[in-house]
Order: structure tokens, then sequence, then C-alpha cells
């Protein structure tokens, strides 16, 4: 498709911020050079700085969203836009505006449904981020993605991404955070969405920007974030998993007491016995409802495909 075609399409640049006020006009004006056909949505999220007036100063279209946390922003936005291809960063300036119509190209041909910049591939966020644990972290959350669902991200906390309508319109953000990139990336890799890396050059905050993210808080709320998809997404998986380990425990448990039955017709240790008869009866129940859930998981996938197959028809 020609670049004059693409500019038939609505493109939405969204900018979830909260104290951005050293980064944000920058942000704004790099994003409007690159993508001048593009509305650009800034909304602030409770900043008790200058952020807003400094966006509009910079012609972006300000919104506020009183629910503090990057996932609240994030699902009024995708509730309150509609375009045909919606780009989302972070404000804070370490995205590059140049890689913007790389990453709006495949979703404006039909290529992919999601794009994302990987900062990872070149090396530009080891090199770059000061933050300790944050190159670790996102290595943790790519290898649990990878082993749960078989999908290898690049890049998977980055904050630059770009969307396809039908993706954002059938994504229900569940996430009040910075949890928000790991449930994005899950649901695509669950929903099969097409998905392309894109690598793009990271630079560090510049002086005067402050990161919001606790590494070691909101690190604790990704992992509990990925075992509750987990858990919503795979749930056969998930239950068979927990099964298997309370049945090693049950078998430690009971093994032991049936030798010595067989040995000596008597069950001396009753206590052990309840105990590794109740892990056996736990790992059953365990495993019943990961076949119930697995039975309205896939319910309520069929149920998503139409809704997709509307919204797509819808666009056409």
């Amino acid at each position: 498709m020609s670049s004059l075609e693409h500019r038939n399409n609505k493109i939405a640049v969204l900018i979830p911020c909260y104290n951005e006020e050293a980064t944000i006009h920058k942000v704004v004006s790099d994003f409007k050079r690159e993508l001048p056909e593009a509305d650009i949505y800034v909304y602030d999220n409770n900043s008790s700085d200058d952020t807003s007036k400094l966006a509009k100063d910079a012609g972006a279209i300000v919104r506020f969203e009183p629910r503090q946390g990057k996932g609240n922003v994030v699902r009024q936005m995708f509730r309150d836009i509609d375009a045909d291809c919606y780009l989302m960063v972070d404000g804070d300036d370490t995205y590059p505006a140049e890689s913007a119509r790389e990453l709006c190209e495949p979703i404006l041909n039909g290529e992919a449904d999601m794009t994302v910049g990987d900062r990872l591939s070149n090396g530009t966020y080891a090199e770059e981020n000061k933050r300790a644990f944050h190159g670790f972290g996102n290595d943790l959350v790519r290898a649990m993605i990878k082993w749960i669902y078989g999908y290898s991200f690049d890049d998977v906390m980055t904050g630059y991404r770009a969307f396809s309508r039908p993706f954002v319109k059938t994504f229900p953000v569940m996430s009040e955070g910075f949890q928000i990139e790991t449930e994005i990336s899950i649901h695509a890799v669950d929903r099969r969405w097409r998905i392309k890396d894109v690598p793009i050059i990271y630079r560090d905050r510049p002086e005067g920007s402050v990161s919001k993210l606790n590494t070691i808080g909101d690190g604790m709320k990704v992992m509990i974030a990925i075992a509750s998809l987990f858990k919503n997404y795979r749930p056969l998986k998930f239950f068979s998993l927990a099964a298997l380990v309370l049945a090693v425990i049950g078998l430690l448990l009971g093994i032991p007491v049936i030798v010595e039955f067989f040995e000596t017709g008597l069950v001396p240790r009753l206590p052990t016995a309840l105990l590794a008869t109740a892990f056996m009866f736990l790992c059953g129940l365990s495993f019943a409802t990961g076949l119930v859930l697995d039975n309205l998981a896939k319910t309520e996938r069929k149920q998503w495909e139409l809704e997709v197959y509307k919204i797509s028809e819808n666009d056409k």
C-alpha cells in the first residue's frame, strides 16, 4: 500500500503520562513531525507537574484519567479512541519517533495485528538502561512466556507498540499498573494475533526525568499477573501442573506407608496415610477443575473469535 493510501487511514498515537514535564513537549513534537497525519493523545494520569499544559502546547489532544496506574490509562484509551492503527508509546523520550512509521506500516498493510518495538536485539537497551535488574526481569518474563505459550518475544516489556483496530477493540484490559505490557503480550500470543518485532534504538531517560517503575514491587506484580493469566488462558495446563505437584507429594508420603503395610500388614502411621490420601484427592480435584475450566475457556474463545469477525467486517 502506498504512503498516499496510508494517509486515508486514521492513526492515533497514544501517550500515557504521569509527571513527564521534562520530556512530554519533545515527545509530542517528535511524533507530530514523524506522523503529521496522526492524532496524538496524551492521557494525564494525575500528574502534579505541568505535563498536561506542555503536551497541549505541543499540539496534543489532552485527556485525563483519574484512576492511577498505566493499565487503567490504557483501558480508557482503548475505549475512547477510534482509529485504524494505534501507536502506543511512553512519554519519557526513551523511544525514537523515527521508528513510528516502521511500526505502523505492518498494521496498515494488514501484515500484523501487533508490532513490538524491540529494544534488546541490537543491544541498545543493555547499553543505555542504568536501572538494576530491568534487563534480568525482561529476560525472566520472556522465558516464562516461552515456556508457557511456546512463543519467544524479542522484547516483552517494551512500551512502544502498534495495534490494529480489531486487536484494540477486543482486548479486555484487566491490569491496573505496569503489568499491562505483559498482559498485552500474553493476550497476543494466546489469541494467535499476528506479531512482528521491529528493532528500535533505545535511549535512557534524559536528566530530570524519573522512572515510575518500582523494580521489585512492580516485578512481583508482573509475576503474579503471568500466573493469573496462565490460569485464565490455559487452565488445563495450569491445573495439570498443580495436580502433578500434589501427586508427587502424595506419593512421597504414601509409598513408605504402602510398603510398610505389605511388609507388616499394619498401618502404624495413620496420620501420614490420611495426609497422603488427601493430597491424592486434591490431585484428582485439581485435574478435574482444569478440565471444566478448559471447556469454559474454549467457549469464551469461540465467542471472542466471533466478536473479532464482527469488528473486522464492520471495518471493511
